[in-house]
């Protein structure tokens, strides 16, 4: 009797044994099936190129090799709009997605050949808690001169990691020199800055439409209608574009009944959005150049699409792919086109860009002063033109 309880129990432990291996083939197999059907035999090749370098060479293995074969991967798409985040440069993009950046708070031009001129100081931030000003200039960064070519280079000297310091020298008014020791921290950043000219203009400048830009554009419109505009100029020069979600809220704010923005997704699924009847019922005008993006870029056409702007600037680039960013297990991320988009009108940019109302470029000197912040409005060409072109007196 005992001896064939243990049979038995033999007999148990490997019937268990056997339907555990069986159980693994046919998982691998499923596995590798999948893997086949979803990779694909370049796919696969892609993981075993990978795996050899990684099992077999003899030299020394470095990070690089997987940040090239994924840049190489997005550059054989042959789509000037996907791209390939490494980790550092992925948590750069989500802090700029989020209207947050790291830093003392401070804009700066290079007009100065002894270091970099401040022209703005962010509230909040530590420049403005050690006392720097607008029109004081960072002569040393650490220690080491940034006077001539060097100052070039000290903003990437000054910023940092969240939480780690920073010492500037900085020369004041009076010509004397004081060093401040500063800590680089998170600074939320207002995408719109906005103004009441005396002659009735609403002049709005958005920087991105990330975070927040929807709800801050409606604040800016209707205070400036709180404040009597009888016309708006939208500056959206340098605007690198953003989310759709910001977007299409903005347009239906702005623009009356109908469609007003179109995709076509990678499965050829297509979507209309449309606005309802309630509009911003005043003359417009929308500024752009060579780097107004995506859903800049967009924003501009639809406006002009629907009679409700002009368009004043210089050539855009016809952007009309929206991307979708991935995360990636490497800490980066790919960013791929998974879209087409249009106009509400059904209309792509692909290949022409925007229609320009007037094509006028900023004069060398006055596009450095534009980019610093600094170029006032009464000397901005491109904007004096929008105003010709709205029939609204300097």
């Amino acid at each position: 009797m005992e001896e064939k309880r243990k049979q038995k129990k033999r007999f148990g432990v490997g019937a268990l044994i056997g339907t555990a291996a069986a159980t693994l083939v046919v998982t691998l197999i499923v596995l590798g099936c999948a893997a086949w059907l979803v990779l694909g035999r370049d796919g696969l090749s892609l993981l075993q190129g990978i795996t050899l370098v990684k099992t077999q060479f003899v030299g020394e293995k470095t990070e690089e090799v997987t940040d090239q074969a994924l840049s190489g991967m997005i550059e054989g798409l042959g789509d000037r709009w996907s791209y390939y985040l490494d980790e550092e440069a992925y948590q750069a993009e989500q802090e700029r997605r989020a209207n947050v950046y790291v830093g003392i708070g401070v804009t700066v031009d290079y007009t100065s050949e002894a270091g970099l001129t401040i022209r703005a100081v962010v509230p909040g931030g530590s420049a403005e808690e050690a006392g720097l000003v607008e029109g004081e200039i960072i002569t040393a960064v650490d220690g080491e001169d940034i006077a001539g070519e060097a100052r070039y280079e000290a903003p990437d000297r000054i910023a940092g990691e969240e939480g780690s310091t920073v010492r500037l020298t900085v020369q004041g008014f009076d010509g004397n020199r004081r060093e401040v020791e500063l800590v680089r921290k998170s600074i939320q950043t207002d995408p719109v800055s906005y103004e009441y000219l005396e002659n009735g203009v609403g002049y709005v400048k958005l920087s991105n439409f990330f975070a927040g830009s929807a709800d801050r554009v409606k604040e800016a419109v209707t205070d400036l209608q709180s404040q009597g505009a009888t016309a708006l100029v939208f500056d959206m020069r340098d605007n690198g574009g953003g989310y759709l979600d910001e977007l299409i809220p903005m347009l239906d704010f702005l623009l009356p009944e109908g469609p007003i923005f179109q995709t076509r997704s990678h499965t050829g699924a297509e979507k209309i959005y449309e606005s309802d009847a309630a509009c911003v019922d005043l003359p417009m005008a929308v500024l752009v150049n060579e780097n107004t993006y995506s859903a800049a870029e967009i924003f501009a056409a639809e406006l002009q699409e629907e009679g409700a702007a002009v368009v004043i600037g210089t050539p855009t680039s016809g952007k009309g792919y929206s991307q979708q960013l991935f995360p990636l297990l490497n800490g980066g991320a790919l960013g791929i086109s998974t879209a087409e988009y249009f106009t509400g009108n059904g209309v792509s940019l692909i290949g022409t860009g925007l229609h320009l109302d007037r094509e006028i470029a900023l004069s060398e000197e006055d596009q450095a002063e534009f980019t610093a912040g600094v170029l006032p409005l009464a000397e901005d060409e491109q904007f004096q033109a929008a105003l010709e072109l709205l029939g609204i007196a300097a």
